[in-house]
């Protein structure tokens, strides 16, 4: 399965909304899982199975089940690259303090 964490429903193409358990940070703290969908353009770039997460501020997504899929992933100094396996660009994040945030 192919997994990120969403906290704004809003950037859903698709959604299925069910509780589902929880996700467990770093920190140990828990998020409630309330739905399961896929996110992205509609056409050229969807991520499935992304889990909608009570009280995510922010959206994550995994590089290792990035990589895992077949994409490319090229962080620079002020950027980070996603590429398909074409290796067309699909997603830039431009670098903001320490995390990279969709442009």
């Amino acid at each position: 399965m192919f997994e990120t964490h969403a906290g704004d429903k809003t950037k859903f193409a698709k959604l299925k909304l069910k509780e589902e358990g929880f996700v467990t940070y770093r920190d140990n703290n828990k998020g409630r899982i309330l739905g399961n969908g896929v996110i992205g353009n509609g056409s050229s770039f969807n991520i499935k199975n992304v889990l909608l997460v009570e009280g995510l501020k922010h959206n994550l997504i995994s590089i290792n089940q990035l990589c895992d899929k077949g994409f490319k992933v090229m962080f620079e100094l002020n950027n980070c690259l996603i590429y398909d396996a074409h290796g067309s660009i699909i997603f830039i994040g431009k670098r903001v303090n320490n995390i990279y945030i969709s442009t």
